[in-house]
């Protein structure tokens, strides 16, 4: 209320009639002087200071709201009814958790969303299935507690970007899906599949709830769906799995589907089959661990991306690989500012010997090229003849295909072919340009490889090579033999660049096997032994300078060969300078090799 008085009064007087007012009108009284524009006393009544102070605004008046209202016992029903559910499944399962080293979910959650950059922004589905577990019995400790339904869906903010994520409650029946878990799971990925944005999942689950399948096996919209689900998102928007614990039978192709997987050392497993079922079917005595633990997957199928010590070192590995990863297929993967190498680039030379057949480890050599700090290998033990691995080269992420001398000489063997075809196809989805470093004598050769799938997995390689669309670079390190130019992004295959360094060569096979394939017969002609020996030396330093880079640059079948100390360099001007390049594939549904 406004109230306005003469001009002689004196600013007490107007103090005690805004007072009188105020109270007795209980509402707040302005009080002028004469013309003045601004008041010169206001009052409100104590009804109104009690209430709703003048100076509370935001959360200091949201405070006053809860302090003035008492929550009413319907809403105090529901607050207990959440806190339960956020309790889990039975105490006895839950005090288990700590003699496995493992968090409960929600703390998990925590783990994963509470951080500076992070923030668990809300859940779905928290009362699924709560009609059957709750009503006659809140609180009580039985096997039949099903909170959640024992799956947690929701969004979240995880490293700054917008994140949905599932995560299974090993609590509440081993983690195992039910009718309403399922929804959720499917709701989650459908809703990815409209907002382009990561999937996280948290795995932990012994498969489907056996008991209870009707309802979810076999249903349109049941557990088979996810894997339809799956097969949509894949190459829309990343999907990254974690595993936890013995994901068995159905729950073990979510973390197969994921573009990456990341299992925990002394946790984690995943098998078509529990052990006993195995055991039932095949007669074979085998623990879980050697059935399907972190080496199995790891070394010997390669359905293990990373390796965790624990759960702490797991985010740690998502939070580092989600930084190469755009958010969807339309959007180019984030970048960061430019940091020098670990090593000096001026060693290059040094550390690739001049001997052909010499080993050495080729990630001195990625050391030397890609920012500091910034390398992170996938499938490190699986395939070791070829490394692949997410780096930066001046801020930019980077996929690196390499050959690994150290290992086999970096001969491509089945496992490699299948690693790295797979790695390109995975990067070329997510707009990740590729940086190809050859050094190899070619595919594997011989009975067991034939056996294993050598032309079937380099086939695929060579595929994803061709069809890959993003900027891709290739430097011919030292020996590019045989198909092996082909697989690693030679000439042929639409690089931006195919750079040499000084100790390349590029032929259909090294030179003692080529003067053991065309020359053998001329050569056991020579009787004396001396005179063989100086003309197989003759011959082969020929044949090496007829495949060396030199030779390939002059006939324009190389883009540059490049002093070792400059790669970085030519490296980081060519992928800027190739940044939008704009490539096509051929008009049609899609390809028959993968």
């Amino acid at each position: 209320m406004h109230v306005r008085i003469t001009a002689t009064a004196t600013d007490e007087e107007a103090s005690v009639i805004a007072a009188a007012l105020a109270e007795h009108l209980e509402e707040t009284v302005e009080v002028y002087l004469g013309d003045d524009d601004e008041p010169t006393a206001v009052s409100a009544s104590e009804r109104e200071s009690s209430a709703a102070p003048p100076t509370a605004t935001g959360e200091e008046s949201e405070n006053a709201d809860r302090e003035r209202f008492e929550p009413t016992d319907r809403e105090r029903r529901l607050v207990d009814e959440i806190e339960d559910i956020l309790e889990g499944g039975p105490e006895r399962y839950r005090a288990q958790l700590s003699e496995e080293d493992k968090l409960f979910v929600r703390d998990r959650l925590e783990l994963w969303f509470g951080g500076e950059n992070d923030e668990f922004l809300f859940e779905d589905g928290k009362f699924a299935a709560f009609d059957d577990w709750h009503p006659d019995g809140a609180g009580e400790e039985t096997d039949d507690r099903l909170p959640a339904d024992g799956l947690i869906t929701g969004g979240a903010t995880f490293e700054g970007r917008d994140v949905h994520f599932m995560a299974n409650d090993y609590t509440v029946k081993r983690g195992s899906m039910a009718a309403r878990g399922v929804e959720k799971f499917l709701r989650m990925q459908q809703r990815a599949l409209k907002t382009g944005r990561p999937v996280l999942y948290l795995m932990d689950s012994s498969g489907g709830r056996i008991d209870r399948q009707t309802g979810f096996f076999a249903n349109r919209e049941g557990i088979g769906k996810y894997y339809y689900n799956h097969s949509m998102l894949s190459g829309r928007v990343p999907q990254i799995c974690v595993l936890y614990g013995p994901c068995i039978a159905g729950a073990a192709y979510t973390p197969v589907f994921a573009d990456f997987t990341v299992m925990v050392e002394g946790m984690s497993a995943m098998a078509i089959a529990s052990p006993r079922m195995v055991r039932m079917v095949t007669g074979e005595d085998i623990d879980l661990e050697k059935l399907g633990g972190p080496a199995v997957h790891a070394r010997e199928s390669g359905s293990a991306d990373l390796v965790a010590k624990d759960e702490e070192h797991a985010r740690e590995l998502v939070a580092r690989l989600i930084a190469y990863l755009p958010d969807n297929a339309d959007e180019k993967p984030p970048q960061r500012e430019s940091m020098p190498p670990d090593d000096r680039p001026a060693g290059i030379d040094a550390v690739v010997p001049p001997h052909p057949n010499k080993g050495y480890d080729m990630r001195d050599v990625i050391d030397r090229v890609v920012d500091a700090g910034s390398v992170l290998e996938l499938r490190p033990e699986y395939g070791e003849e070829i490394i692949t691995a997410y780096a930066r080269i001046d801020g930019r992420p980077i996929g690196i295909v390499a050959n690994q001398p150290a290992h086999r000489a970096g001969a491509i063997f089945p496992d490699a072919a299948e690693k790295a075809g797979e790695f390109v196809w995975t990067s070329d989805a997510f707009n990740i340009p590729l940086l190809y470093l050859c050094d190899t004598p070619g595919f594997m050769a011989g009975s067991q490889v034939e056996k294993n799938g050598i032309l079937e997995k380099g086939k695929k390689m060579i595929y994803a090579t061709s069809s890959a669309t993003v900027p891709k670079q290739t430097v011919v390190v030292r020996k590019a033999y045989g198909a092996g130019i082909y697989a690693m992004g030679g000439p042929a295959y639409d690089p931006e660049s195919v750079i040499g360094l000084p100790s390349g060569e590029i032929a259909i096979m090294g030179p003692e096997a080529a003067i053991n394939a065309v020359y053998a017969r001329k050569l056991s002609e020579i009787d004396d032994p001396e005179e063989r020996n100086r003309r197989e030396r003759e011959l082969r330093e020929e044949y090496r300078e007829d495949i060396d880079v030199h030779r390939m640059a002059s006939e324009v079948v190389i883009d540059e060969i490049v002093p070792p100390s400059s790669l970085r360099e030519e490296l980081a001007a060519r992928f800027a300078f190739y940044e939008d390049v704009e490539k096509s594939l051929p008009d049609k549904k899609h390809g028959t090799v993968l």
